[in-house]
């Protein structure tokens, strides 16, 4: 059942922001290198707002809609326990946790660079089985199962899949994941 706009205005306002500017980026590779994740740029150069920026930009289409259907399934739920307030600061709180554990993890790397939404959607998606853990979520859309062992499951699986092989930060989805909990237990709901 799909939650109204009035109910969760923030959440459809990203639902429309973040693939407008992720679209712009993908048409102008410039604009998306001045905002995507850098750790020589966020170290060295202090251009701290580059902990934010990459939520609005994704590698490809792939990866845009990926990352907004998810947003779509569960940020205007945590939208309607948490309040607009509340998802603004899960939203930007597991972003900066995100990309601030991905700092800590790739610090010896100065080239090392990383964009997209996922470590803030992962942050809200565990601040949704946080609030809801025996709601019944779908382990690659197949498998049921109650939302607190999806969370437990999601963050044993990026714990041990950081620092494999492939071009898929981990360490921003755990980072915004462990971030999404630890602001869920500490946000009065509003429900």
């Amino acid at each position: 059942m799909a939650v109204p706009l009035a109910e969760a205005p923030l959440a459809y306002a990203l639902m429309l922001i973040i693939p407008m500017i992720s679209l712009y980026g993908l048409k102008d590779q410039s604009f998306a290198e001045s905002g995507l994740f850098h750790v020589h740029a966020v170290k060295q150069e202090r251009q701290y707002y580059r902990l934010v920026t990459p939520a609005f930009l994704h590698a490809d289409l792939l990866h845009l809609l990926v990352n907004m259907l998810t947003f779509f399934f569960f940020a205007p739920f945590v939208e309607v326990i948490y309040g607009t307030a509340g998802l603004a600061i899960l939203f930007l709180g597991a972003q900066l946790g995100a990309q601030g554990y991905t700092l800590l993890r790739r610090q010896q790397e100065p080239d090392y660079r990383a964009l997209g939404a996922s470590g803030a959607v992962s942050g809200i998606l565990l601040a949704f089985c946080v609030f809801a853990p025996m709601e019944r979520l779908y382990l690659l859309g197949l498998i049921p199962m109650p939302a607190f062992l999806f969370a437990i499951l999601y963050i044993g699986y990026t714990s041990y899949a950081m620092g494999g092989p492939g071009r898929v930060a981990h360490e921003a989805h755990l980072g915004g994941a462990v971030a999404g909990v630890v602001i869920a237990l500490i946000l009065p709901t509003l429900v």
